[in-house]
C-alpha cells in the first residue's frame, strides 16, 4: 500500500524540507509573520526527527519523530513494521543521549504515540503518524494537553512493540523486564515480524520500511550504530 505525501499536510512539508536543509539549523522565513522552520535533527529513508520548539511539553526537551510516508495512524502498522517501531524507540533515545541537555536518567524518557481520536491541541496533527519523545516531567503541559499525554490516549512505543509481538506469537512473549532497556528480545529488532503456521508456512506482509540495500533495514540502536558528524552541513546518516 502506497502512502504518498498529502498536499497541505504540515508534516509532509517538514519531511520534504528536511531533504534539503542541514541538521541542527532552523532557517528563518522571509516574512516576519511566518513561523521559522523546525530544527531538523535527523533524516533518513524512513523518518524525519525535529525539535518541537513552539509548544514543547517538557522544558528538558521534546522531539517529534515523523514517518516520511503519510501513514495515517498506528492502526495501519502490522507485525512486519516491528523493526520500524524499534527504530523509533532507539532513535529517540539516541537523539536525547547526544543532545546538550541537562543530565537525565533512562526513567525520564517518554517515547510514544497519541492515539486517535485524541490529539495535542497545540500540535493538532491527526492523520500523519509521528511519535513524541520527551524527558519527564512534562512541566509545560496544561490540563487539557495532559489528556493527550496521559493513560487515556498515550501509547508508549514499548507497549505497542510488546503487544504486536504477543499478538503474532504462539506463546506469550516476555517483553516486560525490570531493566527494560536490556530485555534480551530487544536485541533483535525483527523479533515478532515474521508470522506463520504450525506446518512452517510463513505469511509475511510487506512492511512500510524502505530497506537498506546491504543490511535490509537501518536500525539506530546502541549496539551497532553511531552518528556521523554533521559539521559538513549534510543530513546525518547511520553507519553500520
Amino acid at each position: 500500500m502506497a502512502f504518498p505525501s498529502k498536499p497541505g499536510c504540515p508534516v509532509c512539508g517538514i519531511v520534504a524540507a528536511a531533504a534539503v536543509h542541514a541538521p541542527g539549523q532552523s532557517p528563518r522565513s522571509h516574512s516576519p509573520d511566518e513561523p521559522a522552520e523546525p530544527e531538523i535533527l535527523w533524516r533518513d529513508e524512513n523518518f524525519t526527527a525535529y525539535r518541537e520548539k513552539a509548544h514543547p511539553v517538557s522544558s528538558s526537551g521534546h522531539i517529534i519523530i515523523a514517518f516520511n510516508l503519510h501513514v495515517p495512524s498506528i492502526y495501519t502498522l502490522s507485525s512486519s513494521d516491528l523493526p520500524l517501531l524499534v527504530n523509533v524507540r532507539n532513535l529517540g533515545r539516541r537523539l536525547f543521549s547526544t543532545a546538550p541537555s541537562a543530565p537525565h536518567t533512562e526513567s525520564q524518557f517518554r517515547i510514544g504515540f497519541i492515539t486517535p481520536p485524541f490529539k495535542d491541541n497545540k500540535i493538532p496533527i491527526t492523520d500523519h503518524l509521528h511519535a513524541h519523545a520527551y524527558l519527564a516531567p512534562a512541566d509545560l503541559l496544561g490540563w487539557w494537553r495532559g489528556v493527550a499525554y496521559g493513560p487515556l490516549a498515550w501509547y508508549a512505543v514499548d507497549d505497542l512493540i510488546a503487544e504486536i509481538r504477543e499478538s503474532v506469537s504462539n506463546n506469550r512473549v516476555k517483553s516486560g523486564y525490570d531493566d527494560r532497556i536490556n530485555a534480551p528480545i530487544d536485541t533483535v529488532p525483527e523479533a515478532g515480524a515474521r508470522t506463520g503456521a504450525a506446518n512452517g508456512d510463513e505469511y509475511i506482509a510487506s512492511g512500510l520500511a524502505i530497506p537498506d540495500l546491504e543490511d535490509g533495514l537501518v536500525s539506530p540502536n546502541s549496539y551497532n550504530t553511531s552518528f556521523a558528524s554533521s559539521s559538513s552541513g549534510l543530513i546525518p546518516h547511520l553507519h553500520v
